[in-house]
């Protein structure tokens, strides 16, 4: 269920700001969104999954308070970010 390390690494070289950034919040923001989606299609083959559910709502909640904090420090780099993982909000 949890992102390969490939995967991760892919997410990382195309969100990163400078060579060794590996936790800047649009970073963050990308690879929640990656998971986020894992789970949303786990959860439709699965409805019953409930512990999965928790954990997606959990994850949103996270994803939202990070696009808050980018939203508030710089408008124009949340709006590129937003529109590169087609997420609206």
């Amino acid at each position: 269920m949890a992102l390969t390390q490939t995967r991760k690494q892919e997410i990382i070289n195309q969100y990163q700001a400078h060579g060794t950034d590996t936790g800047s919040a649009d970073l963050q923001v990308a690879l929640l969104t990656e998971r986020i989606n894992q789970l949303t299609t786990h959860l439709q083959a699965n409805p019953k999954d409930h512990a999965s559910r928790r954990g997606l709502l959990q994850l949103i909640g996270r994803r939202r308070g990070l696009l808050s904090y980018i939203q508030k420090k710089d408008f124009q780099r949340y709006q590129d970010l937003i529109g590169r993982l087609g997420i609206r909000r």
